[in-house]
């Protein structure tokens, strides 16, 4: 896992920790919260068309950026506390995937 990540996942632990949240950090609620949080960045693009998704607003694109966080933040500390590496599953995937379907 790149050195960022482990940054933000020991911090993600740190604020769980320093609010004893842990608790309620378990794999299910925060794969729950991770699909909230998935649903409210694709409420972000509901009514914009192909071409408007791609021209966002100043505004529009700030809001953007703060769902992918969430979204983000959710699936860093799944991950944590599952002791998946994000980057060698997301890898694997990518191999499966070029397995799957291969370049004509």
């Amino acid at each position: 896992m790149s050195s960022e990540l482990e940054t933000i996942k020991q911090t993600l632990r740190d604020f769980a920790e320093e609010r004893n949240w842990e608790k309620f950090h378990t794999p299910k609620n925060l794969a729950m919260a991770l699909a909230g949080e998935a649903g409210e960045l694709v409420a972000e693009f509901q009514w914009l068309t192909p071409e408007e998704s791609q021209k966002l607003t100043k505004e529009q694109f700030a809001s953007v950026e703060m769902e992918i966080a969430d979204v983000a933040i959710y699936l860093v500390r799944l991950a944590d506390l599952l002791n998946v590496d994000i980057y060698e599953a997301a890898m694997a995937k990518i191999q499966l995937n070029k397995d799957r379907f291969p370049s004509s």
